[in-house]
C-alpha cells in the first residue's frame, strides 16, 4: 500500500513539475541565482540520523541536483552559500571535519570531473579552511578555468558579506595608493563599479534571485552588496528536502514579478 501511494505521489510530482516547466518556458529566467542552503542539520535530526552533521552529505547531493536543474534551464551563474565564517567558528570540530570532507568530495568528484559544464569560483577566505580542503578548491578552480561555455558556480565558503566588503575596499585602497592617488581624490571619484570590481563575484552579473530554504527569511550576511536588487524566495523545506517543484515554483514566481530596480 505504501509503495503504491509513493508511486502515485512521485507520478503526481513529475506531472506537476512538467506543468511548471511549461509555464516558465519562454518567460524571463534569472541569469544568476544565489542559494542559501539552510536546514541540513535540522533535517538530519528530523530524519533520526545519529549525527546532525550527516545532513551536509545529503545537502551536497541536493546541491548537485539543483545545479543540474539550472544547467537544463540555461541558468549560467549560481552562487552557493556553503558555510559562513561564523559556521566554521561555532560548529564542533567533528561536524566541521565532515563538512570539509563533503566539500572536497563535491568539488573533486562532481564539479572538477571531465564533462561537467561548470567553471568553479570561490568566494571566501581559504586561510580558515584545512589545507586539504583549500587545495581541493584551488585545484577545482584551476582545472575548470578554461572550460568552454559561460556556466559558473561560485562556492561561498568561509564567507561573510560584510567581510567581503571590507576586503574589497581594502584592495581598492591599496590599488589606488600604489598608483599614487590620495584619499581625498579617491573619495571624490569613487563609484559603485570601483567597489564591484574587487568583489569575489567580479565579472559576473549580480544575482537576480536568491532562494533560501528552511523557512528562515533573512540573508544572513550573504551577497549583501550584490543582492541589492535581487528578488527573494523563501521555501519552508529544509535544504536536503528541497524538490524540483520547489525550485520551479521559485522560478515561476520570479517570472511574473515586476522588478523595480529603484527600490
Amino acid at each position: 500500500m505504501n509503495g503504491a501511494f509513493s508511486l502515485v505521489r512521485r507520478t503526481g510530482h513529475a506531472l506537476y513539475a512538467r506543468r511548471l516547466r511549461q509555464r516558465i518556458a519562454g518567460g524571463p529566467l534569472p541569469r544568476h541565482i544565489g542559494l542559501i542552503m539552510d536546514g541540513n542539520r535540522r533535517w538530519a535530526r528530523r530524519m533520526g540520523l545519529t549525527e546532525a552533521g550527516l545532513g551536509h552529505r545529503y545537502g551536497a547531493e541536493r546541491a548537485r541536483e539543483v545545479l543540474g536543474w539550472c544547467e537544463a534551464l540555461g541558468i549560467g551563474h549560481v552562487t552557493v552559500f556553503v558555510c559562513s565564517t561564523e559556521n566554521l567558528a561555532r560548529r564542533d570540530d567533528t561536524e566541521v571535519a565532515l563538512l570539509m570532507r563533503t566539500i572536497e568530495e563535491m568539488v573533486t568528484v562532481h564539479l572538477a570531473r571531465p564533462g561537467s559544464p561548470w567553471r568553479v569560483r570561490i568566494a571566501g577566505t581559504l586561510d580558515a579552511l584545512p589545507t586539504s580542503t583549500a587545495n581541493a578548491l584551488k585545484s577545482a578552480v584551476e582545472s575548470t578555468r578554461d572550460r568552454a561555455g559561460g556556466s559558473e558556480v561560485t562556492l561561498a565558503i568561509g564567507y561573510g558579506g560584510r567581510q567581503e566588503l571590507i576586503a574589497s575596499i581594502r584592495d581598492l585602497l591599496l590599488e589606488q595608493a600604489a598608483g599614487g592617488a590620495d584619499l581625498r581624490e579617491l573619495a571624490e571619484r569613487l563609484t559603485v563599479d570601483d567597489i564591484g570590481r574587487h568583489l569575489y563575484t567580479a565579472g559576473q552579473p549580480d544575482p537576480d534571485l536568491v532562494i533560501r530554504t528552511s523557512g528562515e527569511q533573512r540573508l544572513s550576511n550573504f551577497l549583501l552588496w550584490q543582492s541589492a536588487h535581487a528578488e527573494l524566495s523563501f521555501c519552508e523545506a529544509y535544504w536536503p528536502a528541497f524538490r524540483e517543484i520547489d525550485f520551479l515554483r521559485a522560478l515561476r514566481s520570479f517570472s511574473v514579478r515586476q522588478r523595480r530596480y529603484g527600490g
